[in-house]
């Protein structure tokens, strides 16, 4: 039990420290660093849990995929670092403000938190043994059952979410070749092919 307070305890630390740097880190690519930092120990805290499968899940999908995909935009931006820094003391008040605003909100929150008296035994009601099925069997069944509508709501959104960011990239510039189905389907023999009847010994013109 000591062992897992200790590795708790560090990998909570990290992850908050990273969590804090990803934000107040000048440089976009440090912060994407920051944040797989802030994935890994995550990635351990569920490990420490017994979580083994969404543990793997965070590293395959947010480290090896989102994360990543998050360096290659920074990095393929053409990002003004001077110009970041000097318009950082214009939008200091405001953003002082909106962080006054919500460290109120999390002490109100804090504040007013209280534990329910049947959450607890809700919780493990809706957990399967873990003896009798495995880490990635019990998440299969909890949301396949118990929250069936809400996972699909989430792939909706997540859908929809996909479609706008490819309609709102998607431009069409002027002189690029692009295919038309319905005018390739249109398409007649006599419209794309020419005869021409070639006198002996000349050539076509």
């Amino acid at each position: 039990m000591i062992v897992q307070g200790l590795a708790f305890y560090l990998f909570a630390g990290i992850a908050v420290i990273s969590g804090v740097m990803v934000i107040s880190a000048r440089n976009p690519v440090h912060s994407v660093l920051f944040l797989i930092l802030a994935f890994f120990n995550a990635a351990g805290l569920f490990v420490l849990l017994g979580a083994e499968f969404l543990a793997m899940i965070l590293i395959v999908v947010y480290v090896g995929a989102v994360a990543v995909m998050f360096l290659f935009v920074v990095m393929m931006l053409d990002i003004n670092f001077a110009e970041l820094r000097q318009g950082f003391i214009r939008y200091l008040p405001i953003g002082g403000l909106v962080g006054l605003i919500l460290l109120v909100e999390l002490i109100a929150v804090l504040a007013g938190w209280s534990l329910a008296p049947g959450a607890s035994g809700s919780l493990i009601a809706a957990m399967p043994d873990p003896a009798q099925v495995s880490n990635t069997r019990a998440l299969g069944l909890l949301i396949y059952t118990h929250y069936l509508y809400l996972f699909q709501a989430s792939g909706i959104i997540l859908l929809i979410a996909m479609i706008g960011a490819i309609v709102l990239t998607l431009r069409h510039r002027p002189g690029v070749r692009r295919q038309d189905i319905a005018q390739q389907v249109a398409r007649r023999p006599e419209d794309s092919i020419t005869l021409h009847k070639v006198p002996s010994g000349k050539g076509v013109l």
